[in-house]
C-alpha cells in the first residue's frame, strides 16, 4: 500500500493506460476488432475471427518474434478454449520497463505485422530484429 500512495505510482497507472490506448489505436487502425471498442485499462483483447487466425496460432508466431501475448477466449467463441480466436495484450510490463505512447505503438505495429504475414519466416525474422532493439532500448528495470 505503501507504494500504491506514492506520486510515481498515479503516473505508472496513467501510463499503463496511455501505453494501452496508443496500442488500441494501431490495432484499430490496421483493421484488427478489439472486443470492447477499444481500452481504458491496462489491456485489450483483439478478436482475430476476420483474420482467419487462431490465438493459439498468434500466440505462437509472436512468441517467434519476440513478443508475448496470451491466446483468449472471445465472446460467442465457437474455438474451443484451447485453440481460441482472440489474443490477450497488457502494457504494464512494456510500462514497467519505460515504454511511453510512441513506443507501444511501435510495437503494436510490430504485432500487426506478425499477425498480416503469420506463414512469412522472413516477416517473423523482420518483427524479432524490431522487438530485439525495443527490449535493448528498454532493459528490465
Amino acid at each position: 500500500f505503501h507504494e500504491a500512495m506514492r506520486p510515481e505510482f498515479r503516473e505508472y497507472g496513467r501510463q499503463i493506460v496511455a501505453n494501452a490506448k496508443a496500442m488500441a489505436a494501431v490495432f484499430e487502425k490496421s483493421g484488427l476488432r478489439l472486443v470492447s471498442g477499444g481500452t481504458d485499462n491496462h489491456l485489450m483483447l483483439v478478436d482475430l475471427t476476420k483474420m482467419d487466425i487462431t490465438g493459439k496460432d498468434a500466440a505462437v508466431a509472436l512468441e517467434k518474434a519476440g513478443i508475448i501475448v496470451n491466446k483468449n477466449t472471445i465472446p460467442f467463441e465457437k474455438r474451443s478454449p484451447f485453440i481460441t480466436s482472440g489474443i490477450r495484450i497488457g502494457t504494464p510490463a512494456i510500462t514497467t520497463r519505460g515504454m511511453k505512447e510512441a513506443d507501444a505503438g511501435a510495437l503494436a505495429g510490430l504485432v500487426v505485422e506478425v499477425l498480416k504475414n503469420i506463414k512469412s519466416d522472413e516477416a517473423i525474422a523482420r518483427v524479432r530484429e524490431g522487438s530485439k532493439e525495443l527490449a535493448y532500448r528498454f532493459p528490465v528495470p
